[in-house]
């Protein structure tokens, strides 16, 4: 099995992404939902991206955005991945552009393999818990024995994930990649550097067949 990547999401402090890239992750997400706590304007994007060092994704996170508002971040920070977080179709979020993840809201009764079918240009799903007038989990878990053991997308796991708990999701899930904001952070929106660093220790002990 192949080791299970690491996206740390929700940064808004160019310190923070630092940590982030010290301690082994291969990815940072930056939200551009105004409504979030962990919202960057562009100017404060761009600034944490210039600092994330090569070989390391900068993942941009929107929510039912305008294309125009889109094209806006797309021209000042040079993000290499899309993450769409509402109600956007497959067409909508193919016509960025660039390499897309479609969030899902493990919902009761959610179909995931037609959720495969519905993002047929996808390039992963993440898994978030549902949260009712909310777009993402809130720091909580959903049941990891509703995923399927096959799907022919790559699963990124998010949702109330945790140093504390990140061996056994992975260990049960057996995911392409985990992400994770506000368990590693201490107060919303600011990260904090041991618990970054607990998480990665964590996904490390169990990100192999062995490690488990």
């Amino acid at each position: 099995m192949m080791r299970t990547r690491v996206k740390i999401c929700g940064i808004t402090r160019v310190q923070d992404a630092r940590s982030a890239v010290d301690s082994g992750a291969d990815a940072i997400g930056l939200v551009f939902y105004p409504d979030s706590p962990r919202y960057v304007t562009p100017e404060q994007a761009r600034r944490i991206a210039a600092e994330v060092a090569p070989f390391v994704s900068v993942v941009g996170l929107f929510v039912n955005a305008a294309p125009a508002s889109i094209r806006e971040v797309l021209d000042q920070v040079p993000l290499g991945l899309l993450q769409f977080h509402g109600q956007e179709s497959n067409s909508e979020c193919a016509a960025v552009g660039l390499p897309f993840i479609k969030s899902v809201a493990m919902k009761p009764g959610v179909d995931l393999h037609g959720q495969v079918a519905a993002y047929p240009d996808a390039a992963g799903l993440l898994l978030d818990a549902w949260q009712p007038q909310a777009h993402g989990g809130g720091g909580e878990p959903f049941d990891w024995d509703r995923v399927p053991e096959r799907l022919p997308l790559p699963l990124i796991l998010a949702g109330g994930l945790a140093p504390e708990n990140v061996a056994t999701a992975i260990r049960r899930v057996r995911p392409y990649a985990v992400d994770v904001s506000s368990g590693v952070e201490s107060s919303k929106g600011i990260k904090s550097a041991d618990r970054i660093s607990a998480f990665m220790k964590g996904v490390t002990r169990c990100g192999t067949e062995t490690g488990c």
